[in-house]
């Protein structure tokens, strides 16, 4: 397993990520003709989605062909927008880790069970 890098904590580069997200929407001025998340926020959900899958597809296949650099840069651009679909739902990575967080320790059989049905 490689070892992590050196640098600084992942929350607050998260933080900082979804602060920019935040002031693209286009209620906080962000232009879609100009901005690449307003433009996917004026179209969300739909748009968001979209993209997602595709980041999601691109991973797969990296992961599947086995090269770390892509997996990284999927891995990168599939969180990036999983930041935009949060935005878009007026919640904030904090909280996913939070709930990261929350699990830390437990079987994720046991988590998953304790879940509320549906």
């Amino acid at each position: 397993m490689t070892k992590p890098l050196a640098t600084e904590a992942t929350d607050e580069v998260l933080a900082r990520v979804a602060d920019v997200l935040e002031s693209r929407r286009p209620a906080a001025g962000g232009d879609p003709t100009s901005s690449y998340v307003a433009k996917l926020l004026s179209r969300a959900p739909d748009a968001i989605l979209k993209k997602i899958g595709e980041e999601a597809t691109e991973l797969v296949m990296a992961s599947k062909d086995a090269t770390p650099d892509r997996v990284v840069a999927e891995m990168a651009d599939l969180w990036f927008h999983c930041l935009v679909a949060l935005t878009h739902h007026g919640l904030r990575p904090e909280q996913v880790l939070a709930e990261l967080a929350r699990r830390e320790g437990l079987s994720g059989l046991a988590e998953k069970a304790s879940r509320p049905k549906e």
